[in-house]
């Protein structure tokens, strides 16, 4: 399955499922340094629609607005944005996903990055989001942070991350994240080649 381009409003809440029902398994030390063996994590493959409860609509509230008829500067427009990004940055998480060991794909917008590499960014479902579009909903934005400064790690590549997750509020100026997650791993997204 590949990870799409999708555009800003269409992922909304409809966002295409990117990984396959799978498992990935990584080896961490039990203790620093492995000194009482190894324990086996499995990070199971989740989707963006997982981070999204099932009961909320993020548009429910301004259905019924008819933004055609207004112009980009018209007070009850700004108003009807305004009211649109609190009500995402506000966005509740699934908190069933809380603590879980998942690996999920998406694309890299930078918050921490130093000459020793990036330390910290959002992944976000799709290309383009916080950077040429607005921010998605708080529940499409996994603040992610790395244990070690990473070189290989760079603006808007899709990539898959492995950790857990934790349903935990953050603000930036790229967006405000309702998700955490400590990277145990950060790899390349590689499509898988179509058969014929």
């Amino acid at each position: 399955m590949s990870l799409h381009r999708w555009t800003f409003p269409i992922v909304l809440v409809s966002v295409a499922a990117c990984a396959a029902a799978t498992s990935y398994l990584l080896l961490r030390p039990s203790a620093p340094g492995g000194a009482h063996g190894s324990q086996v994590i499995v990070y199971r493959n989740a989707d963006w629609e997982e981070l999204v409860p099932k009961d909320w609509d993020p548009i429910k509230k301004f259905r019924d607005a008819n933004f055609s008829a207004m112009q980009d500067s018209d007070p009850r427009a700004m108003e009807l944005l305004r009211e649109m990004r609190e009500t995402w940055d506000n966005a509740p998480t699934n908190n069933a996903l809380d603590k879980q060991a998942i690996r999920i794909p998406g694309y890299v917008v930078p918050i921490d990055e130093t000459k020793s590499g990036m330390r910290e960014f959002l992944l976000v479902p799709y290309f383009g989001a916080c950077i040429h579009t607005p921010p998605p909903p708080a529940n499409q934005i996994i603040d992610i942070k790395l244990r070690e400064p990473s070189k290989d790690v760079r603006m808007m590549e899709p990539v898959w991350v492995s950790g857990r997750i934790t349903t935990l509020r953050s603000s930036t100026a790229m967006g405000a994240s309702g998700y955490s997650m400590e990277a145990v791993l950060v790899e390349p997204y590689v499509e898988k080649e179509k058969t014929r």
